[in-house]
């Protein structure tokens, strides 16, 4: 198959996720779109609001030299990136909630004030694709797949000239062994860039004042485990356009589970409208 950006199967470690979970929940985020808007649906919630906020500041602080990233306090730059999930936009339903939400980033975004350790060292960049796509490669050009990321922060090690993975956060929990994120940060950094990847971090800030280091997988392993998902995607949605979207099934059946039915209710109009997003997605929040 010849090989065009525009008909490919475009995956994700977030639409592998949502795949991986429920593939009924992968048709409603990643492929469906409402009839009358014609554009895609999400969901704001207080935790992907805290995520975004968080990220933004931190992930910021490399467009400075590394000598110049925090002589401007943290908090300040916080405080412009809070404004745009404040409220219903960030899906809180109440003012409380919301300051106990803004209270557990304002202590992240301390952490990393206090501790800035990783951050004060050189960093690598990814360039951003046409369009402002984010960085992308084919997986497979023979099935015209290809599979894009965004990577939070990449060390330069200057001795030996390699990158450090260092991936921010802000949820509770630990990102689960079988996780495909470092693979698919691999496969993208093999592809997109000439150094070689030395190690990895991950960086819990509700909890860590210093980057947890992981090991890196097998880079053949990663290219298995990822091109295995993506295929199955691949797969589904050429069966989806000749049967319908029907072929996207729920695991639990028709009672749906956690990862579509708040799609669903989306769908069934049981979702408050709150309005475009920077993707240009529909932006709702449930009660």
């Amino acid at each position: 198959m010849a090989q065009d950006k525009y008909s490919a199967v475009w995956v994700s470690h977030s639409s592998m996720g949502d795949f991986i979970k429920c593939p009924r929940a992968y048709y409603l985020h990643n492929i469906y779109k409402d009839p009358q808007s014609k554009r895609k649906i999400n969901i704001v919630n207080p935790a992907l609001s805290l995520g975004i906020a968080v990220h933004e500041v931190v992930e910021g602080l490399a467009k400075f030299k590394a000598e110049d990233r925090f002589k401007k306090p943290l908090l300040e730059t916080f405080e412009h990136a809070w404004k745009k999930v404040s409220g219903k936009k960030g899906g809180f339903t109440s003012p409380e909630q919301e300051a106990e939400t803004k209270a557990r980033a304002e202590a992240m975004i301390r952490r990393v004030q206090e501790n800035p350790g990783p951050l004060l060292q050189k960093t690598v960049k990814i360039k951003e694709a046409h369009n402002g796509m984010p960085p992308n490669y084919f997986l497979s050009e023979e099935e015209n797949i290809i599979l894009c990321g965004k990577i939070d922060w990449l060390i330069y090690k200057p001795e030996d000239d390699t990158v450090h993975i260092l991936d921010f956060k802000t949820g509770k929990n630990e990102e689960n062994e079988d996780s495909l994120q470092l693979p698919i940060y691999q496969l993208l950094l093999k592809n997109l860039q000439k150094r070689k990847v030395t190690g990895a971090s991950y960086w819990y800030l509700d909890r860590d004042d210093v980057p947890k280091e992981v090991d890196l997988p097998n880079l053949d392993e990663s290219y298995e485990r990822v091109y295995e998902i993506a295929h199955k995607v691949k797969e589904m949605r050429a069966l989806a356009t000749l049967e319908g979207p029907q072929v996207f099934k729920c695991p639990r059946g028709e009672g749906g589970c956690f990862a579509c039915k708040p799609f669903e209710k989306i769908i069934k109009g049981e979702a408050e409208f709150i309005g475009v997003g920077d993707m240009n997605q529909d932006l709702y929040m449930l009660e």
